[in-house]
């Protein structure tokens, strides 16, 4: 392993400085100097560096937590947000990497103007840009592909000593024109400040380069120390080297020719038109040489992980040479689709696209080590640290870049993206989850949330009521019933929580059993639920109800209500209902006991509440559940209809005091939605519910602390007739706003 992971800090900073000092220094900046003077290119630096600065360091940071395996930013992204997400991004940082190989290839060509004059002054012929491009690419391909990144790297430093001669020759320059004194006067003015934004769109590639020595993770003998300290001064080298060179600009040359001269560095240097085209050659060829060793690398890493969404391409890719462990196979792919930009000529327009897919990825390096500082786990222990504000400061400036630079490429970028995450999530289904840092990020969250909310409680002593409530069953294998009722509750408006009770005490083999009966409970479950579920093992119903009662629910406020359920069939069911009831009303709940059917549930006839008394405690309670269950999708084509049942001779008052309240709003139900019964003497209340609720989708009815006198439980039997039945008591009155 160590044989093949040979190279240090110097070959990241020299690949990373080749990029950075690249095509754009020398065919843009003047450009910029004379479009929005010294002061405007300035001000672009620093825009810049406020995306490539926190890039930096939070790669340092992620570097030196654990070592970075081939790869590079697709490593540090796929172990943090996951294999599908990093897989997405991967895949277009490697495309922005191979088609960057060929920006470089034909800005390379730039520097042969004098071969394009020629012809076109001798023979009145327009050669061609890819006569240069095509050959460069090609001597390009082989020298990756037979030599790998050991002579790669070799090359790489024989340019880079060309590269700071032409800056250096530039620095010895002097100023050119008639009126040499007047340049700074007029370059040092802030103009033009509509196309600032345009400028910085144009000069934006320059700032791209500073991670491009990260790809080169997998070969390098130690990436935690390599990583930060070649990323880093790379980049602080880079930004310095922007800042002397556009102010020599501005004072060796008019706006008119640093404007219009995109070799204008050649006219500034000693000795330049020979020095700067070498200078641009060997900065465009260097580039290109440090992406398309980078390139092949990220697609060895996708392919190891099985993350390119292509049946059997994955193996063929992650294979490597023997002799030195060069990705042979995803080498000649990079090549291939570099070699094809690079036939088309002008990329003028991918290359916008390219930005913002680097933007892209050090827009999520950032966030990651944002997330990292608030929802790291123990593990989580880099020698090198970043701050929190840096790192957000990176992700924001990222994002605001992309849509300063076009907010048309910006679209595309983030619609290419999430199609493709879509494919990538299709294709690898197994793949499901959040990686853990979102997962140690939420619970960070909820923890602050919950006890925010639990001090909001001790100050608030009035607030607006909703349900939280908790069910324990230990049917939940025989029948949902009770659970749908808890997920109806908690969709829009409540929480819940179910709870699998497993009688029994804890021990090892009971421990076991909880975890694969949850497992089962969540893989039964459709995907759209909004309770959370668990499981609870204790000896009894009531020792399980009294421990769950006492904590909190998921929300972070107290429960305030809990479920039973029975089944109608097995009327038994009812005693442990009856011996635990007392209990669950002196902790101050709402009780819900649930006559669970088989009868299937009909939605659109919606629910029934039978009222007996306009100052029963329970029918406010009953109105609101029918509100809040009325919300859930299943329950669209409902409605709500109460029976008020009375004796003839209350009648007419009833029908008055009705009106009085839905007219005040106390009872917002429509008088359609209402219908008095007048029950005769030889006629129960069963028997009309029975024949009014038969085909309802679900019937309430109420009851008190009274119900279960003396063990008896007759008011919860002999609706044979009717589906599943709730039964609902209010420990205190609710107020209908």
């Amino acid at each position: 392993m160590n044989e093949t992971r040979k190279f240090g800090t110097s070959a990241v900073f020299f690949t990373a400085i080749s990029t950075i000092l690249g095509a754009i220094l020398f065919l843009r900046f003047g450009y910029a100097v004379g479009t929005v003077g010294m002061w405007g290119t300035f001000l672009l630096i620093i825009i810049g560096h406020l995306v490539t600065i926190p890039t930096a360091f939070a790669i340092s940071e992620l570097a030196t937590n654990k070592r970075v395996e081939g790869g590079g930013e697709y490593f540090i992204i796929s172990r943090s947000f996951g294999l599908n997400i990093g897989g997405t991004l991967g895949m277009a940082l490697y495309l922005s990497q191979t088609i960057s190989v060929a920006f470089y290839i034909i800005a390379f060509t730039e520097a042969f103007q004098f071969v394009f004059n020629y012809f076109a002054t001798n023979y009145g012929y327009e050669l061609p840009r890819q006569a240069i491009s095509i050959p460069v690419m090609l001597i390009l391909s082989a020298l990756v592909l037979t030599k790998g990144a050991n002579l790669g790297l070799k090359t790489l430093y024989i340019v880079i000593a060309m590269l700071f001669i032409s800056i250096v020759m530039f620095f010895l320059g002097k100023p050119i024109g008639e009126n040499a004194s007047n340049h700074f006067a007029s370059n040092s003015v802030f103009t033009n400040t509509s196309q600032l934004f345009i400028v910085f769109s144009i000069i934006f590639p320059a700032f791209t380069g500073m991670t491009a020595g990260v790809g080169l993770s997998g070969d390098l003998k130690n990436p935690g120390k390599a990583i930060p300290m070649g990323t880093t001064a790379a980049t602080i080298t880079g930004l310095i080297i922007y800042f002397f060179i556009t102010y020599k600009l501005s004072i060796s040359a008019s706006t008119y020719d640093l404007s219009n001269n995109q070799l204008i560095m050649a006219n500034i240097a000693l000795f330049g038109a020979y020095i700067v085209p070498l200078g641009l050659a060997a900065s465009t060829f260097s580039s290109a040489l440090g992406s398309v060793m980078v390139a092949p690398r990220t697609l060895q890493a996708l392919a190891s992980d099985k993350s390119v969404p292509v049946p059997y391409v994955n193996g063929w890719l992650s294979k490597t040479r023997k002799k030195d462990n060069e990705p042979i196979n995803a080498s000649i792919l990079t090549c291939v689709i570099a070699l094809i930009f690079v036939a088309l000529g002008n990329v003028n327009i991918v290359a916008q696209i390219i930005t913002m897919f680097f933007l892209v990825t050090y827009g999520t390096l950032c966030l990651i080590s944002f997330l990292h500082h608030f929802g790291s786990s123990p593990s989580y222990r880099p020698s090198f640290k970043s701050k929190w504000f840096l790192s957000l400061l990176g992700f924001l400036a990222s994002v605001w870049v992309m849509f300063q630079i076009s907010t048309l490429y910006s679209f595309i970028a983030f619609s290419l993206m999430i199609l493709l995450y879509i494919y990538m999530d299709r294709y690898h289904k197994n793949r499901k989850g959040l990686a853990s840092i979102f997962a140690n990020t939420l619970f960070q969250i909820n923890r602050n949330l919950q006890i925010f909310l639990q001090r909001k409680r001790n100050t608030e002593t009035d607030y607006e009521w909703r349900p939280s409530a908790i069910c324990i069953s230990k049917n939940s294998f025989e029948r949902n019933n009770a659970f749908q009722l808890l997920n109806w509750i908690s969709h829009k408006y409540g929480f819940g929580t179910y709870l699998h009770l497993i009688k029994g005490y804890f021990s090892k083999s009971t421990n076991a059993q909880a975890k694969e009966e949850l497992k089962r409970l969540l893989n039964n479950i459709e995907n759209v639920n909004h309770v959370y579920i668990d499981t609870i093992i204790s000896p009894s119903t009531t020792s399980a109800i009294a421990q769950s009662i006492q904590i909190p629910g998921i929300a972070g406020m107290e429960n305030n209500m809990v479920i039973f359920e029975y089944d109608k069939k097995e009327p038994h069911e009812l005693e442990d209902i009856v011996d635990n009831f007392r209990m669950v009303d002196a902790g101050g709940f709402d009780v819900c006991i649930l006559a669970s059917s088989s009868k299937p549930i009909i939605h659109k006839n919606g629910i029934h509440i039978w009222l007996n008394s306009f100052t029963n405690e329970n029918s406010n309670l009953m109105i609101l559940l029918s509100f809040i269950i009325l919300g859930h999708p299943e329950w669209r084509k409902g409605n709500i209809k109460i029976f008020n049942v009375c004796r003839e001779k209350e009648q007419d008052d009833v029908k008055a005091r009705m009106k009085e309240l839905m007219e005040s709003g106390r009872m917002p139900i429509t008088s359609n939605n209402v219908e008095i019964i007048v029950r005769p003497d030889n006629v129960t209340m069963k028997t009309l519910i029975n024949e009014y609720s038969q085909d309802a989708g679900l019937t309430m009815i109420g009851f008190d602390n009274n119900s279960f006198k003396n063990g008896d439980t007759s008011l919860f039997t002999g609706y044979e007739s009717v589906g599943d039945l709730l039964f609902v008591y209010s420990h205190k009155p609710k107020e209908i706003e």
